[in-house]
């Protein structure tokens, strides 16, 4: 049986990537060596690095003055190095808070210093966008989730800010076109849209650092792993390969207004199945549902689990929904192609007929 993945993460990559990536486990350019084993100072691995820099540029249209790094740790590192890097003691950053992952960053950033919330969408559980703040101008930065996984929000547009602007980008990276150069710092865990999990993808415009006035532990300044060229330490060789196997494979389909044109179908179809459908209903406002981040319940709670059941034995995997929120999610990433979506669709339309 075929199987559909709608899983949250580590989510589905395309198949010309995962075809490229396992013939290279086994003899990375015809060098009779695996990938897995061959020496990240290599010539070879060299390359692959400075390509995959290269690839993350020309598809953000960087301006020149930005730095493009390949780290470990996740976001959930970046949580914490933000701060370290751009937070001045005695300073104050402003963040918005929109779900767990925000939550988190907020959490670590206290920890330096002031973090001041200045919009919060909590007081319904985190099924909208805070809209009409303002950004304090003496703040650092504004720190904000482009898109909140668990709760199923997104923002569709980039908040105006008069101060540097930071943002988790980790499960809507690479998904739609945006003004990169709007951003003084992106981050994102590459195992949503743009490789598997263990590597972590960071753009940031190198005159920011060094202005914090505090002792940076080695690993967590950024100038560090600029200096290091991403490879202080060893880097995940494996993992950032196929991060550049996606970024190719982003080019090769338009880049990213096409990628953009497929996802916008994908989650409109979803999105009118539910709303046309009697025994489901989302959870997320309507113009802040997020395109990669379905959220969904049954307007009947006994039908949760038989839906679940349901899907599951006729091929969808990675449906079941977070347990803040319940009920499904269908995170719909860039290589998840309009067919599995239909496919959904017309599972829903099956198990309506026959519970109605």
């Amino acid at each position: 049986m075929n199987k559909h993945n709608f899983g949250a993460g580590p989510g589905i990559l395309p198949q010309p990537v995962f075809q490229q990536a396992a013939a290279a486990v086994k003899d990375f350019n015809g060098k009779g060596l695996s990938l897995l084993e061959i020496s990240h100072r290599s010539a070879d691995f060299e390359a692959v690095m400075d390509e995959a820099r290269d690839l993350v540029k020309r598809i953000f249209k960087l301006n020149e003055g930005y730095q493009v790094l390949f780290l470990q740790g996740g976001a959930s590192m970046q949580f914490c190095m933000v701060p370290f890097n751009l937070l001045p003691v005695g300073g104050k950053a402003a963040y918005i808070n929109t779900g767990a992952w925000s939550k988190g960053a907020i959490k670590e950033a206290k920890m330096m210093g002031n973090a001041e919330v200045i919009a919060s969408s909590e007081d319904k559980n985190f099924n909208y966008i805070p809209k009409g703040f303002s950004v304090p101008k003496d703040a650092a930065y504004l720190h904000y989730t482009t898109n909140n996984t668990i709760f199923g929000t997104e923002f569709h547009e980039i908040p105006q800010s008069p101060v540097p602007l930071v943002a988790d980008m980790s499960s809507d990276i690479f998904s739609r076109e945006i003004d990169a150069n709007q951003f003084s710092l992106i981050y994102a865990g590459a195992q949503k849209n743009l490789g598997p999990a263990g590597a972590t993808l960071v753009i940031l415009r190198e005159d920011l650092l060094g202005k914090t006035e505090r002792q940076i532990p080695t690993m967590l300044d950024y100038q560090t792993h600029i200096k290091g060229g991403s490879m202080f330490n060893t880097p995940p060789v494996f993992a950032i390969y196929v991060c550049m196997l996606t970024l190719r494979w982003i080019e090769e389909q338009g880049g990213l207004s096409a990628v953009e044109g497929v996802n916008k179908a994908k989650a409109a179809r979803l999105y009118q199945a539910i709303d046309d459908n009697p025994l489901f209903e989302g959870t997320a406002a309507r113009e802040d549902r997020s395109r990669m981040n379905v959220t969904f319940v049954a307007t009947n709670p006994d039908h949760e689990k038989r839906f679940d059941a349901f899907a599951a034995e006729r091929g969808i995997v990675g449906l079941k929904g977070h347990r803040s929120v319940g009920g499904f999610r269908a995170s719909i990433y860039n290589a998840l192609p309009l067919s599995s979506v239909d496919y959904l669709c017309q599972l829903m339309e099956e198990f309506a007929t026959v519970h109605a």
